[in-house]
């Protein structure tokens, strides 16, 4: 039996190098909350562990002076709850990242890592879309950006190169009147995987959507960006027609499996109507954004 090496480097670099050396025999290790549990089950033997925990620059949580922030990809959601101000900046961003778990997964369990995972029903994932935010990764080749959206490429996989390591996802600064919100459906009432979820991030002046972004998770192979439907709730002052508009822009762009969770009539009526339940929060909380 091979043995596991465990390797935790101070910088980006040595981690980069490590984890390229290594191959496909390496995994890097953000919270662990999905490695060590596919590693227990027996789904992954990897041969490298590269642990990015100890990097600064990958827990780091900075805000600039546009209001944008900066987020490390290993920033625990435990980390973002307690931010000074992020929560306010981004409620339904961090609502979405505070689902992965349980209170003691929290202190571990990253964004980064739920979005590297490549699973469908990642709950951070259809929030981040909507937040329009952007991946920055490095590897042996430097450094370059990526649309969260493009990240996954199918269950369980994702668009990152070969020795490419996450390093941080950036959230563009806020307009007066912007606020987002993140809604799921579960069969139990907490603990467990999305049936759907949907993300909304919008901006309003004098009450009518100027600007919207909606993310649709657990639907289909990958997270989506519904652009229909956030054309829909644009230039709407959120009325009945648009929101009708907008839901079967979701339900329709849904690509659905049946199996023990919900099935493919379900999650496809359910997007609809989480669709409307998430705009009215993200509008509710756009209009006490002055």
């Amino acid at each position: 039996m091979t043995e596991l090496r465990y390797l935790a480097p101070n910088t980006l670099d040595e981690a980069v190098g490590a984890f390229a050396a290594a191959g496909s025999a390496a995994r890097i290790l953000a919270g662990g909350t999905d490695l060590l549990v596919q590693m227990r089950s027996g789904a992954l033997k990897p041969g490298v562990i590269v642990d990015i925990k100890k990097i600064p620059e990958m827990t780091a949580i900075e805000q600039g002076a546009d209001g944008g922030f900066r987020v490390g990809a290993a920033a625990s959601g435990m980390a973002l709850a307690e931010h000074r101000s992020f929560g306010k900046v981004w409620p339904g961003v961090l609502e979405a990242i505070n689902l992965i778990g349980s209170k003691q997964v929290q202190g571990r369990a990253s964004a980064g890592g739920n979005l590297c995972n490549g699973s469908p029903a990642g709950d951070s994932v259809p929030a981040l879309v909507a937040a329009g935010a952007i991946v920055t990764v490095q590897g042996p080749n430097g450094r370059r950006e990526i649309k969260v959206e493009d990240v996954p490429t199918a269950p369980g996989r994702t668009s990152l190169k070969p020795g490419e390591i996450m390093v941080s996802f950036t959230l563009p600064p806020r307009a007066a009147g912007s606020s987002d919100a993140y809604l799921r459906m579960i069969p139990r009432t907490e603990m467990d995987i999305a049936v759907v979820g949907v993300g909304v991030n919008l901006t309003l002046k004098d009450g009518v959507v100027t600007a919207a972004r909606v993310g649709l998770g657990a639907v289909a192979p990958t997270v989506l960006l519904v652009q229909d439907a956030a054309r829909a709730l644009i230039g709407s002052k959120l009325d009945d027609a648009a929101l009708a508009k907008a839901a079967a822009a979701c339900s329709a762009a849904c690509r659905p499996i049946d199996d023990k969770r919900g099935t493919i009539a379900y999650r496809t009526k359910v997007a609809g109507v989480l669709l409307r339940r998430t705009a009215a929060i993200a509008a509710q909380r756009a209009a006490q954004n002055k």
